[in-house]
């Protein structure tokens, strides 16, 4: 063992394991070791007892259009709105531009402990592979401290915007890791649905839709999605973001289509901050919150993840990347108030996501990749409700960033 470690975490909770601390032994970017006082003569870092998770997990974020609230005007604060706002701007965009403002969102992710992402880049005739090449070469420069997974879609519509799908097919050919849909903005939704399901098999990729966007529980886009599951035999390998409309019936019927979504193996990622500032616009008072309940979803065995989504752009004008705040507002907007249910939140950005996105080497055990952030709290509960500050983290053994305790300063004696 002293010759097989060469960076120990000593006096570590781990997340999910319960109260006791154990050193983390770590060689070659792999955890090797974990117990109680390992012995070893590698550089330590001591944790006096705080709590480390495996990094979070980002499965819905827009690198390509993030920081552009400066380009844009937000008057009515409306889903169409923030469509045209961003659809102008993109007139503007360029390789470099994207890059630039695509890595300052992702060094923000670094710095609050994520280490997965997967990122939505839009793909049409007018942005052509501008955004899927500028993060591409974020993907490579960024290696080193965050895993990137790339999803391309058509935000404009597909069987309605000609020489989209064609676009798309280039995308997944020259190395998009997935292919997603927007059904809610094509002429013939179901069609897209159609189309997105033959491009993912064609290439054996996974699927991640942008779906059910507005308050209105009458007609759902999922049905057909589930439905295209089942005749694909895609169960496991499917998402779908926003959802709105789940917010907006009551308890039987969730229930329902949580045990629809489980039995058929798609997964839900709520993405509280966008889906609160833009929902319920047509309301004066009473205005209803828009947020699907990831969390009553997850007790029926559906896999779901919290996310950020847009940063600093009409959809979403703020954000820091903060998987932490993220699952703390979902918490207020949710209601969730017991210790244990407040614990639980911290697996929606963490090992559900994980699951989501089909990760196979997640999670603090020997044998997967050194990818370890310590938070400034000693559980699961504190971490969510006191908004634990993330103070280091590791991407396979290799320091990402670190930040400083809160230290007082208390006046002499």
């Amino acid at each position: 063992m002293r010759n097989a470690i060469d960076l120990v975490l000593r006096e570590a909770r781990i997340a999910g394991s319960g109260p006791d601390v154990v050193d983390i032994g770590v060689h070659d970017g792999r955890i090797v070791a974990i117990g109680p006082h390992l012995a070893c003569e590698a550089p330590a870092h001591n944790l006096d007892g705080r709590l480390v998770v495996p990094g979070f997990v980002e499965t819905h974020i827009h690198l390509d259009k993030s920081h552009i609230s400066d380009r844009c005007t937000i008057r009515q604060g409306t889903l169409a709105e923030a469509f045209a706002e961003t659809t102008a701007a993109k007139r503007g965009f360029t390789v470099e531009d994207i890059y630039g403002r695509a890595s300052r969102t992702l060094v923000k992710a670094i710095s609050q402990g994520t280490t997965r992402v997967r990122t939505h880049v839009e793909i049409d005739p007018r942005i052509g592979f501008k955004g899927f090449n500028a993060i591409r070469k974020l993907k490579q420069d960024y290696a080193w401290a965050v895993d990137l997974e790339i999803c391309v879609f058509p935000q404009e519509g597909l069987l309605n915007d000609p020489g989209t799908e064609e676009l798309l097919i280039a995308a997944c050919r020259d190395g998009a890791d997935l292919i997603g849909g927007c059904p809610y903005v094509d002429s013939d939704p179901h069609g897209h649905i159609a189309r997105v399901f033959a491009i993912a098999e064609q290439f054996d990729l996974d699927i991640d839709f942008h779906l059910d966007f507005d308050l209105d529980p009458s007609w759902m886009h999922l049905d057909e999605v589930l439905r295209q599951t089942e005749r694909t035999g895609w169960g496991g390998r499917v998402t779908v973001g926003h959802a709105t409309k789940l917010s907006a019936i009551d308890t039987q019927a969730l229930a329902a289509v949580a045990r629809r979504l489980a039995e058929v193996g798609v997964a839900v990622t709520v993405i509280p901050a966008t889906d609160l500032f833009l929902m319920g616009r047509d309301h004066d008072h009473n205005v209803p919150r828009g947020v699907t309940p990831a969390h009553r979803l997850s007790a029926h065995g559906v896999t779901c993840s919290l996310a950020t989504n847009n940063v600093l752009n009409p959809f979403t004008p703020y954000g820091d990347c903060s998987l932490i705040r993220m699952a703390n507002l979902y918490a207020n907007i949710a209601q969730v108030g017991r210790t244990s249910q407040i614990a639980a939140l911290l697996d929606l950005v963490t090992t559900a996501p994980a699951k989501l996105m089909n990760l196979t080497d997640y999670g603090i055990a020997v044998g997967n990749p050194a990818d370890v952030v310590v938070l400034d709290c000693t559980d699961e509960a504190a971490a969510i409700a006191e908004l634990a500050s993330p103070l280091l983290g590791f991407k396979r053994g290799r320091r990402t960033f670190e930040r400083s305790a809160v230290a007082i300063n208390w006046p002499q004696a």
